[in-house]
């Protein structure tokens, strides 16, 4: 990437944020919200693109542009809206699709800026080895499904460099099997000119400075959501390995 693009983007980016950060309260307004998080990531130089051809399922008319909303599932809850975790870009990339709740680990509220949003956007924070706290957030994400707020949850726990990643943790299954709530698979996918790519990767013990550098140095990046099947029924560790088995089924081994 030439240097004069490099620069562009990084400004691009910070005005961005300096926006999102001065809407204030509105930020959390789902159209308002979706909207900052697009523009975050044309000011990134990332394509998103929407494959809903596995999920026939119809959605409610909320999304002014496609007169849909792809991630939850129409009915008296809200949906638990399970993916693989690759990157911190992945948040952003949902968000951009359709806002739903987040739950993410306590540590990114105390990030520069990113804490700030997501705290203003009403993030629910937990500490992922922390025991004890664990039947409260089960109980809360019950009680958030049960109220028609959809949940966006990272059941592996970490980042992994490519799709297949770790385990499908249980534990926030639970909350969708008190609520009665489905449960939504998807799948995030990160290409560069074309071909499946770990550039977007945060992993290990990288900072998200260098991780950013290289995310905005990477030419034609875009990145893939797949939404599958909405999964119903069942307990929380047959609907875990259901959802790990849709969300990293017949994937491309990726190429750095």
């Amino acid at each position: 990437m030439p240097l004069p693009e490099t620069v562009r983007r990084y400004v691009s980016v910070a005005r961005t944020l300096i926006h999102s950060a001065a809407t204030g309260d509105r930020l959390a307004g789902p159209r308002t919200l979706r909207a900052e998080a697009r523009a975050v990531l044309t000011a990134l130089g990332i394509q998103l693109d929407l494959d809903l051809e596995q999920d026939p399922t119809p959605v409610r008319d909320v999304d002014p542009e496609r007169g849909r909303r792809p991630l939850s599932v129409p009915g008296p809850t809200g949906t638990l809206v399970v993916a693989n975790h690759i990157s911190w870009l992945d948040v952003i990339v949902l968000l951009a699709v359709e806002p739903v709740t987040l739950l993410a680990k306590r540590e990114v509220g105390t990030w520069p800026v990113i804490g700030t949003l997501a705290r203003r956007i009403g993030t629910c924070f937990i500490d992922r080895e922390g025991l004890r706290e664990l039947p409260g957030t089960v109980a809360e994400l019950a009680r958030m499904l049960r109220t028609g707020q959809s949940v966006m949850v990272f059941p592996q726990g970490t980042t992994w460099c490519s799709v297949p990643g770790g385990t499908f943790r249980r534990a926030t299954f639970q909350a969708a099997v008190d609520a009665g709530a489905p449960v939504r698979p998807v799948t995030i996918d990160y290409f560069q000119h074309g071909v499946p790519s770990t550039v977007a990767g945060f992993l290990g013990d990288e900072g998200f400075a260098m991780s950013l550098r290289r995310v905005v140095g990477a030419g034609e990046l875009s990145a893939r959501v797949t939404t599958h099947r909405p999964l119903t029924g069942g307990d929380r560790r047959s609907l875990a390995a259901e959802a790990q088995r849709a969300v990293s089924g017949s994937r491309a081994p990726a190429h750095a």
